[in-house]
């Protein structure tokens, strides 16, 4: 009896601080959206008021007064244009690279391995002005290429694919070769199609990735018209003061698209990321 009202007590106090946990990372979204439903004059009030009075009018304001005069539309399809290709980029080197230090022999394989996951201590802030720099010259600045090139490739990325890559037995890939299958097709008729549920956590954790990128497209972007929704939204913040209605307003409308994104793909999220750490 004892022992069944601690298991009871356990499961309680388990859920009770998953549930602290859930409420203090969710209310910042909730109050996004409840600042973009009120009105700007009763944003800083105290006590604060959880429930808005649905001023639906920031909306509405956000929508028809774009910055710049650049429609709206605009930054929306820059943004799906730069994530969905940096994705797909990122995706396809990161499995070539993976595959390599996973299942082919090369000199100095493990060396450059380490390397590429010493390269994941450094600050990206560090990078910024070296990349600034290579764009300069290249004539990149003010491109779409900027905003997708440099994040073609991911060492997070090459490290997930080479984690699951090494869980393939080395029977198959010998198997394989008695057949006749050549490296080559024995990645991508056997070792891609078994990667499925990797894939699709890497592609998800790129295009959120890319979808929430500000300070990379702030620096190299300088035309509105090639603007994502993340540097658009910042024009509400400015000298002349700061419309925090219509930014909740378009933070709320950037941002629900990859929350509903997430919550369709959660589960194959998690499961590639745990199949990621099998085996190291």
């Amino acid at each position: 009896m004892k022992k069944h009202n601690k298991f009871k007590w356990s499961v309680f106090f388990t859920y009770f601080i998953l549930t602290v946990a859930v409420v203090v990372m969710a209310f910042p979204f909730y109050w996004m959206i409840v600042s973009s439903l009120d009105k700007t004059s009763t944003l800083f009030r105290f006590p604060p008021k959880l429930i808005p009075d649905f001023y639906f009018k920031n909306y509405v304001d956000m929508w028809t007064n774009p910055p710049f005069g650049v429609s709206w539309w605009r930054f929306i399809f820059n943004t799906i244009f730069i994530a969905t290709t940096t994705t797909i980029l990122s995706v396809f080197n990161s499995t070539l690279a993976g595959f390599a230090f996973a299942k082919i022999k090369f000199p100095l394989r493990d060396k450059i391995f380490m390397l590429l996951l010493g390269l994941m201590m450094i600050p990206g802030e560090m990078l910024l002005i070296p990349n600034y720099v290579i764009l300069k010259n290249l004539h990149w600045l003010n491109t779409y290429q900027a905003m997708i090139v440099p994040w073609g490739a991911s060492v997070f990325g090459i490290f997930l694919m080479r984690q699951f890559f090494k869980t393939l037995p080395n029977e198959l890939w010998e198997a394989a070769q008695v057949d006749g299958c050549s490296i080559g097709r024995y990645f991508v008729s056997i070792a891609v199609p078994m990667a499925g549920p990797m894939l699709l956590t890497l592609s998800l954790f790129v295009f959120l990735g890319s979808w929430n990128s500000f300070l990379w497209p702030l620096i190299v972007a300088r035309s509105p018209h090639i603007w994502p929704l993340e540097v658009a939204l910042n024009s509400y913040l400015g000298e002349e003061g700061d419309q925090w209605g219509l930014l909740t307003a378009g933070s709320t409308m950037a941002t629900i698209p990859v929350l509903i994104l997430f919550i369709l793909f959660q589960r194959q999220f998690i499961e590639g990321l745990s199949r990621g750490a099998l085996k190291g």
